[in-house]
């Protein structure tokens, strides 16, 4: 447990350095800095691109908020490291994609844009078109992975292992729905940095994936589905 703890936090880390390391480039205009930033390069408002960096700001917005939630919901050491952990490289990675779309010129939202079309639309669509294998939305959902607002509620309420089992279950699922739009940015997107960065959240998110499976074996739990 120890050790796959520490190997989820080290992902963690050094998604947090890329994603500062892949910010600077774009806006000095080194490595994918020119697609990025260059003006004449621009990521399309429907492109794979932009709305990737606008559905996961949405998506890494709610880890964030569940993360705090059960911060204050529990005492266990190692779930409200997990959960310092993943509301730290969440919220940077998501100024990060916010700070892409004012770069670019294009807006955060876009009310004629439903979540997760530029994956359905994207050129080719293959196995990660429209959130492919991962199925639709739960009612009350945004996206693939979110939570309800019934869910967020019920974390809310939750105290001690009650409140430590339905986070890593619900972090769990969120996980899962952010793999799958990343590894969808990571083969549709065309700037650089953002692929890159999309490549390292798979990677670090996966082995999160692992450590919530350990901990919640542990507390005689299981993920749900």
């Amino acid at each position: 447990m120890t050790r796959t703890y520490w190997a989820a936090g080290a992902a963690v880390v050094l998604a947090v350095l890329f994603a500062v390391g892949a910010t600077v480039a774009t806006a000095t205009g080194g490595p994918g800095g020119a697609d990025a930033a260059g003006s004449a390069k621009a990521p399309a408002l429907y492109s794979p691109d932009a709305g990737f960096a606008r559905d996961m700001a949405v998506h890494h917005q709610q880890a964030v908020e569940m993360s705090f939630i059960v911060r204050d919901r529990t005492q266990d050491d190692p779930v409200r490291g997990l959960a310092y952990d993943i509301a730290n490289t969440q919220a940077n990675q998501r100024g990060m994609l916010l700070g892409w779309l004012d770069l670019w010129g294009l807006p955060k939202v876009l009310a004629d844009e439903p979540p997760m079309s530029w994956m359905q639309a994207a050129e080719g669509g293959g196995e990660h078109a429209g959130h492919a294998g991962h199925g639709a939305a739960k009612p009350g959902a945004l996206m693939p992975g979110m939570a309800t607002r019934e869910e967020l509620d019920r974390l809310g309420a939750a105290n001690g292992r009650d409140a430590e089992v339905l986070y890593l279950q619900l972090m769990t699922d969120h996980h899962k729905g952010g793999v799958a739009m990343a590894k969808g940015c990571a083969v549709q997107c065309r700037t650089p940095a953002e692929r890159a960065l999309a490549q390292g959240m798979v990677e670090a998110q996966q082995s999160e994936l692992t450590l919530m499976a350990d901990m919640l074996k542990q507390r005689g739990a299981a993920p749900r589905g």
